[in-house]
């Protein structure tokens, strides 16, 4: 039996891929039409016009299918305006009614950006586990609750260890697709940011004064080189599930936010068994105050630390926030004195193992906070052929397209054409199809250099993955790859991938 690592392979796989060349239907469409006046001249004859043709059309046809930072130009400088007008007009500044001194609401969030489409109402007493925290999607009409994980990694896990838990994840990813009620999983993990001070503080208090210098050289030596980014991690996951699939049978529970949440409560009882499956030894579901605190400590990791020493609950929803939020920069997200980098994390094409992504969460200097998120959704078996016959047909087009041109299929075009081939042949097996996506994040006080500590977190995992920057959207970027909410992947509109 082979006892080395599996390679997953296929996870690059774009959901809304081009059809020619890359490009997508509409796109084609509007360079075909802008390079149209050029045929036509050049047909007549007339040179001249077509030269000055091409000089007026060319800017056009480069900002449908130049890409910028993985978007289409004209989607990039739409962005941009908006951006712009944003900061102008003040829209994207915050500051929280709390910090500005008005009356508040201790039970009434006050949250920026992305966040105010959330509801959190709270559902009834779950077993004796009691008040459990909904979350409430206004935008895409989902519902769903967090839990905090008591974990203790894969980092010193063997490969065969590793292995389990990859299958484990399978299995779990598998039973969400053939449930009517819940079909995403969203995990966080973050670090919590340790400046050295509570572990110096403790060595100072026991520090034997009669032991050999050698001793005591060799316990600094561990200090300096693994004590800086031995850090202490909290690992999130929350389940949701849309409106559509919850409204009928939270109406025969007695409808509302309570027929809601006894739904939902059915589903994650049994979760609760697969999570620890995955190497989970405890598994708390959080309350209206642990999920505002897990929001809070997102936003200013420095109050970890107070919070815990002090926990009573949680903390109220009017405080979970930031109390001021400058006008984010294309490039960075500042909140409440810490400043964060957003990417995007891209698979490689040629595969990866269970584990891989560990690199993003190392530490590497006192202070730091890297938080990670991967988001799941388990297509029903519906869904998932409709999927993969679209990939197919959409992959045999193309290369029936290329042959009766007489160009030759490259590499890539083979592969591409033997992956939907072998991903139908799965899902007619009886195999699940999830759609995924992978965030990462880096904050540090704001007085340090971002950009330095951007640039280690891109080294750590250069040539594994690939890091894209989340520009003009850091906030909502924050938010994808640090908070334990939900939010993560875009819906999906229509059959395919």
């Amino acid at each position: 039996m082979s006892t080395g690592q599996r390679i997953y392979t296929g996870l690059a796989h774009r959901e809304r891929a081009g059809w020619l060349l890359g490009l997508r239907p509409g796109q084609a469409i509007a360079s075909v039409v802008l390079a149209l006046p050029v045929v036509v001249l050049l047909s007549s004859g007339n040179l001249a016009g077509a030269v000055m043709a091409t000089l007026a059309c060319g800017p056009g046809v480069a900002l449908f299918i130049v890409p910028v930072r993985g978007r289409p130009a004209l989607q990039w400088l739409a962005h941009l305006l908006l951006f712009q007008a944003g900061i102008a007009f003040g829209w994207s500044r915050w500051q929280s009614r709390a910090a500005a001194g008005e009356p508040v609401d201790p039970a009434s969030p006050d949250l920026p950006g992305t966040l105010t489409r959330l509801r959190f109402p709270d559902g009834p007493p779950m077993r004796d586990l009691g008040r459990i925290c909904l979350i409430h999607d206004t935008v895409e009409g989902r519902w769903g609750a967090t839990a905090r994980l008591i974990h203790s990694g894969v980092g010193m896990l063997s490969d065969a260890q590793c292995q389990r838990l990859a299958d484990q994840l399978g299995s779990l990813l598998a039973t969400l697709a053939h449930r009517e009620v819940v079909d995403r999983m969203s995990l966080v993990i973050r670090t919590v940011p340790d400046t050295g001070a509570e572990y110096a503080a403790w060595r100072a208090a026991h520090e034997v004064a009669d032991v050999p210098e050698v001793a005591r050289r060799a316990a600094r030596e561990l200090d300096r080189t693994v004590g800086a980014v031995s850090v202490r991690h909290e690992v999130f996951v929350t389940f949701s599930g849309s409106e559509d699939s919850l409204r009928r049978p939270a109406a025969a529970a007695g409808g509302g936010v309570e027929g809601r949440a006894v739904v939902l409560y059915r589903v994650l009882d049994g979760l609760e068994d697969r999570l620890r499956g995955l190497g989970a030894q405890r598994v708390v579901w959080l309350s209206g105050g642990g999920l505002a605190e897990a929001i809070r400590t997102g936003f200013s990791p420095a109050s970890a630390a107070v919070l815990a020493a002090g926990r009573q609950g949680g903390v109220a929803w009017a405080v979970a926030g930031p109390g001021r939020a400058p006008a984010p920069t294309a490039r960075v997200y500042r909140h409440d004195g810490f400043a964060t980098v957003s990417y995007s994390v891209l698979m490689p094409e040629g595969g990866t193992v269970f584990g891989s992504l560990g690199g993003l969460l190392a530490v590497r200097t006192a202070g730091e906070r890297r938080s990670l998120a991967v988001h799941y959704e388990a297509l029903s078996p519906r869904r998932a052929r409709s999927a993969v016959r679209a990939g197919r047909f959409r992959a045999g087009v193309m290369r029936d397209w290329k042959r009766s041109k007489g160009f030759s299929t490259s590499a890539s075009d083979a592969r591409v054409s033997s992956g939907a081939r072998a991903q139908e042949q799965s899902v007619a097996a009886g195999h699940g199809l999830v759609r995924f996506a992978v965030a990462a994040a880096v904050s540090v006080p704001d007085e340090w250099a971002v950009e330095d500590h951007a640039a280690r977190m891109e080294n750590d995992i250069a040539g594994r993955f690939q890091l894209l920057r989340m520009d003009l959207a850091q906030d909502a970027g924050f938010v994808t790859a640090v908070l334990p909410v939900g939010i993560g992947l875009p819906k999906l509109r229509g059959g395919g991938l």
